[in-house]
């Protein structure tokens, strides 16, 4: 083996492709962008996958060529990258990342694409508006509403002290912090207060959706090292959304609208059960390239003229 320093970027890319498999959930993950982040981060350069370069490495001396080698070894061992960069990208921003929540997925973009539609829909026509994110887990949806809709006043809520810490710092991170309010509590309880009951424009959440059967049998990259919390949703997997449903409406605004993910198999049974619901006027559904439901948004019940 040549000496550390003088290691070659294909040399550890061979190495890189032997360990490395392909995750569906992590679509972006790659070898060769792999090894660019734990090559830039070993460096002290810190960056996501999505945001590594692809050119241009800087070059390795023996304590960071140690570190390269410790982080693959990691990797190797099955820690996410993202806890081993601490970035991930969502919606086109780099974020902190790390075991205090679930690293955010591209999967996730989909609710968050459709819910910053409706919301900058909402603030050309009304002006400033109250946005509410629950389960934020590392906040990356009420950051990304905050990041792209200046009119937003978001709130995000978790039930895990771990990720409102994260959340909080990459509020910080993102130079939000007077944009965004990060609380602790279950769902929608931080918020039962006159200044927000009915007064929320657009209310969203990724919750944990995974049934606890289903949870054993998840890739162990993900259930040895990321919180079960942030993806155990009970006998069926919706016990969050259906407590999310029920209580939705107090806060919602008349026209306003609620958006949640959905796990594989439950949008059209979700959207049925929407569509039966007196409080909501409208469901959207919106799937990914599979042509899977993966999000769900319904307009809530507005006032008669």
């Amino acid at each position: 083996m040549p000496p550390l320093a003088s290691t070659t970027f294909s040399d550890l890319l061979q190495e890189v492709q032997r360990f490395w498999t392909p995750l569906p959930d992590k679509p972006e993950e790659t070898p060769e962008g792999l090894l660019a982040a734990l090559w830039s981060t070993a460096c002290g350069a810190p960056v996501s996958v999505d945001r590594a370069p692809k050119a241009a490495l800087p070059a390795l001396d023996e304590a960071s060529a140690a570190r390269l080698r410790e982080l693959i070894e990691r990797r190797k061992s099955g820690v996410p990258l993202a806890h081993l960069t601490e970035r991930q990208t969502f919606l086109g921003l780099e974020l902190l990342a790390g075991p205090d929540a679930l690293i955010p997925r591209k999967e996730t973009e989909i609710l968050g694409r459709a819910a910053l539609a409706k919301i900058t829909c909402m603030a050309r026509k009304r002006g400033p508006l109250v946005v509410i994110d629950v389960c934020t887990g590392s906040g990356n949806l009420a950051l990304a509403y905050a990041y792209y809709e200046p009119q937003a006043q978001v709130l995000a809520s978790d039930l895990s002290a771990e990720a409102v810490r994260l959340a909080r710092r990459n509020r910080e991170f993102m130079g939000l912090t007077a944009r965004v309010d990060v609380r602790i509590g279950d769902l929608l309880e931080p918020f039962e207060d006159a200044a927000f009951l009915g007064r929320c424009d657009f209310l969203s959440c990724n919750p944990p959706y995974i049934s606890a059967a289903k949870v054993k049998e998840m890739h162990p990259e993900i259930a040895r090292h990321e919180p079960q919390a942030a993806f155990n949703g009970g006998a069926y997997g919706v016990s969050v959304l259906m407590k999310l449903v029920k209580n939705a409406p107090r806060y919602l605004r008349p026209g306003g609208w609620l958006g949640f993910e959905v796990g594989h198999g439950q949008g059209p049974g979700l959207a049925r059960q929407l569509e039966r619901n007196a409080a909501f006027v409208a469901v959207e559904t919106y799937s990914d390239a599979a042509g899977e439901i993966r999000a769900i948004l319904a307009k809530c019940k507005p006032v008669r003229a």
